[in-house]
């Protein structure tokens, strides 16, 4: 029998949607009066976990080991994706204390305290209720926050466990999004990135898209910038472009995954968009909104790749110019239909010259985007302290990390001039406004 835990840790891996979860996990314990510590320390640890990439169960066996060793014995809990894959599972192989799947961790203080009379606790369910009315108010927060608007996935990739993972599609309630981001503000947020599986099918019962939440959220006072990922193709309203030409503080920055540049690829992989009418969907948001910095997401070596299909994602990332991407070599998922494609595996070998070429390629585009913004003006929003004294840490427009000595405090809005380009950040001075 477990010891009630007086304090927490929470540990989230992969996307910033379970960056979100785990924040409101958190609040969660804080709302049962836990105190946050560090993993080492902590009574409970909550291991918030990932399903995307290969080897995610075993690294979650592997951190449970850590977590234990020495002799130590916190209650550990396992969330997120992998709980709710491998639920069962986890409970009899690891004989942890608490299993809790992504829809259903409000339930988390209920099945601590089940944990702590040593019955079993684990729930994977998928309710048709929405969890977010369980969570507590949100309460004091980073100048940048997370805002989770819809989850769940109809597109069924055939590479990817979200579907089985996080269900179907859902859009929460726009009063209730709203109520949440007026709240996120009062709290100190002066950006909000709405997030989502697929955040652009967010829809409600009156037919409203993302481009009317967004323009709702524009009228919050002190609420200073607004973004949204991760979006599909097949959800890029008209609407939504438009939005990027009249709301000046939704951010020029757009996360669009591709995938892969050749349709035959696109068509194994389910993405019901092609090359061209992805391509098409760029020309018409740049057109609106032409300083825009474009970001995606890439597989190589997806089964029956090609020499000739990869160069055509070679050959889309010389045609789009992204200013940042995600690349990654593919890696079977169980149950998903992809993973039964094993005569059309490609070798390690190949996926890995074909990532370390992309990538070769993505990077160069990434630090040409970053140093043609020299010479700008913008504004950034202070994030942190910086590694030097006197130095701080922000975020432009386009997303970019900004260096820069002022006096500026975290969660100020200032006006910078940038100075100099890296591959993954820039350096900039702080433009003073004169006294009136």
């Amino acid at each position: 029998m477990a010891t009630t835990p007086k304090t927490y840790h929470v540990k989230s891996y992969g996307c910033q949607m379970n960056v979100y979860d785990g924040e409101r996990m958190g609040e969660l314990m804080a709302q049962q009066g836990l105190t946050a510590t560090d993993a080492e320390s902590a009574d409970l640890v909550v291991l918030n976990t990932c399903h995307i990439r290969e080897k995610a169960t075993e690294k979650v066996y592997s951190e449970i080991g850590r977590l234990r060793k020495d002799g130590r014995a916190p209650m550990v809990a396992v969330a997120g994706c992998v709980a709710q894959a491998e639920g069962e599972e986890i409970v009899r192989r690891a004989k942890v204390d608490v299993v809790v799947g992504p829809q259903a961790y409000h339930n988390l203080p209920a099945l601590i305290a089940k944990a702590v009379t040593g019955q079993a606790a684990l729930d994977t369910d998928m309710p048709v209720d929405s969890k977010f009315g369980a969570l507590p108010g949100r309460r004091k927060v980073a100048p940048s926050a997370f805002l989770t608007v819809q989850e769940g996935c109809d597109k069924f990739c055939t590479y990817c466990v979200v579907p089985y993972t996080r269900g179907a599609e859902v859009s929460r309630p726009f009063a209730a999004i709203v109520d949440e981001a007026k709240a996120l503000v009062d709290a100190g947020a002066k950006e909000i990135t709405l997030l989502g599986q697929n955040v652009n099918a967010w829809t409600d019962a009156d037919g409203r898209g993302l481009d009317a939440l967004i323009r709702a959220l524009d009228r919050i006072e002190g609420l200073a910038r607004i973004r949204y990922t991760t979006s599909h193709p097949n959800d890029m309203t008209q609407g939504l472009i438009d939005a990027h030409a009249d709301v000046e503080k939704l951010m020029p920055y757009l996360h669009l995954p591709v995938q892969a540049g050749n349709d035959r690829v696109l068509k194994a992989m389910n993405r019901s968009h092609n090359r061209d009418s992805y391509l098409r969907i760029l020309d018409r948001v740049r057109t609106v909104r032409p300083d825009i910095a474009l970001s995606g997401d890439f597989i190589v070596g997806f089964p029956g790749e090609t020499d000739a299909e990869f160069e055509d994602t070679l050959s889309l990332v010389e045609e789009v110019g992204y200013a940042h991407c995600f690349s990654f070599k593919y890696s079977p998922r169980p149950g998903t239909p992809a993973a039964a494609m094993t005569g059309d595996f490609i070798a390690a070998e190949v996926a890995d010259e074909r990532l370390q070429r992309l990538q070769a390629a993505l990077n160069r585009h990434q630090l040409a985007f970053n140093q043609a913004t020299v010479g700008k003006r913008c504004p950034v929003l202070i994030e942190r302290k910086g590694r030097r004294p006197g130095q701080m840490v922000g975020k432009s427009p386009w997303l970019q990390s900004v260096h820069l000595i002022t006096d500026a405090q975290v969660g100020d809005l200032i006006e910078v001039e940038i100075e100099s380009a890296g591959p993954n950040s820039l350096g900039g001075i702080q433009i003073l406004q004169a006294a009136a």
